[in-house]
């Protein structure tokens, strides 16, 4: 190798050292300028991180605690306290446990009671569990025409049912149409329009 070849490759190396030693110089400068706040986002991501993992841990220690309430009211229905634990732990849950418990024991005052709560699902069983169970057909109308109900076109063929139990053909004919094309009881209400209405 020539003398004018290692200069070159000297040239080369220092040039490269050169480059890296000017953007050290250049993060040290920009990190002193910035620190406070550099360290100030350390901090805030490092404490967000720490808070989200306790907050999933206590979260995950609430869901098993509502579980383990649950699944021992299964069991033992009369448990004061698992009962105390499930409504502390998890106030939807405990609602559905209440419904549960409402249904097998035929209580229709607990249903009416639920369905007034503002739990969009068990309410709305509820409202239909008390229409139908009291074979009221206002009551089963007045169901049918909330938008969110998920028992419409069931409310509508009981109801028209009664109409029909009654007497009132026209009525029924009319809440009979009214069942949407795609429900599955469609078919049922085409076989009782055409069967049980002469």
């Amino acid at each position: 190798m020539s003398l004018k070849d290692n200069v070159e490759a000297i040239k080369e190396e220092l040039s490269a050292e050169e480059k890296f030693l000017e953007s050290a110089i250049k993060t040290e400068r920009f990190f002193t300028k910035y620190k406070k706040y550099i360290i100030t986002i350390g901090v805030v991501i490092v404490l967000f991180a720490f808070g989200k993992l306790g907050y999933d841990i206590k979260e995950q220690s609430r869901i098993e605690k509502a579980n383990t309430a649950l699944d021992t009211l299964m069991k033992n229905p009369n448990d004061k306290q698992a009962l105390k634990t499930l409504k502390d732990s998890s106030e939807k849950l405990y609602m559905l446990y209440v419904y549960y418990k409402a249904l097998n024991d035929n209580d229709t005052d607990k249903l009416e009671e639920i369905s007034k709560k503002k739990l969009q699902v068990v309410s709305d069983l509820s409202s239909y569990e008390v229409a139908s169970r009291t074979s009221s057909a206002s009551k089963l109308d007045s169901y049918a025409l909330k938008p969110e109900a998920m028992y419409k076109d069931l409310a509508i063929f009981e109801s028209a049912y009664i109409d029909l139990k009654r007497g009132d053909v026209k009525k029924c004919k009319q809440k009979l149409s009214k069942i949407s094309d795609a429900s599955s009881l469609k078919k049922f209400a085409q076989v009782l329009n055409h069967y049980g209405i002469k």
